[in-house]
């Protein structure tokens, strides 16, 4: 397994494991009456095909077996949320028939923000997880972010015991997509970024050890 980033032709595998980290709940949440599923796949797989939307293969991170995505981070700057945020508005109007460009924030400046964070089933406690967390903080070093930050549904007790071990810490509440949220932070931590059993291709960085 490598970790590299993400090229557009990689947007459809990319779009659906954003959606499993959504959840379909979620997802559905988004749509307007009379859309489901296939069209919210087809505005994420548009999405991530764009270079300028908050779902970009350019803000993202595949976990790679062989010549398989098996798992994706999804990752930018806060400060930029609006701003990368007018595509999905946009789109939301199209494709899945909702307003959205009133939504809460789930960001800010000030930190990497994690959007989504997703490892297909049959590979998951393999730590491709962890390591794409790892991967996710040194990103956030190479930009100059003094942190990364995510939210994690109170509901998802799983994903935040697989957060605390990355070293993130509760910061305060928050609220998206319908559920109640914990918005958490961690410290990039690049020393831990290169190991045996991490190789990352960035398009910033290509050393390794």
């Amino acid at each position: 397994m490598h970790i590299k980033a993400a090229d557009r032709s990689q947007a459809g595998e990319i779009a659906r494991l954003i959606m499993t980290a959504m959840t379909d709940e979620c997802c559905l949440h988004f749509c307007g009456v009379g859309y489901g599923l296939n069209d919210f796949r087809t505005m994420m797989t548009a999405l991530v095909e764009r270079d300028d939307s908050q779902y970009s293969y350019t803000n993202t991170l595949v976990a790679m077996i062989e010549d398989r995505v098996v798992g994706v981070a999804v990752s930018y700057d806060g400060g930029r949320l609006h701003e990368l945020r007018r595509a999905f508005v946009a789109y939301a109007k199209t494709y899945i028939g909702k307003d959205h460009s009133t939504m809460d924030d789930e960001t800010q400046a000030g930190e990497l923000y994690l959007d989504s964070l997703a490892v297909l089933p049959e590979y998951r406690r393999q730590g491709i997880a962890l390591q794409l967390l790892d991967a996710t903080k040194m990103r956030a070093a190479e930009l100059g972010l003094p942190c990364v930050g995510l939210l994690v549904d109170k509901g998802n007790p799983n994903a935040e015991v697989l957060y605390a071990k990355a070293g993130f810490r509760y910061v305060n509440d928050n609220k998206w997509g319908g559920h109640e949220m914990k918005h958490l932070i961690a410290s990039p931590n690049p020393t831990t970024y290169y190991n045996e059993h991490l190789y990352v291709q960035s398009p910033h960085r290509q050393d390794s050890k």
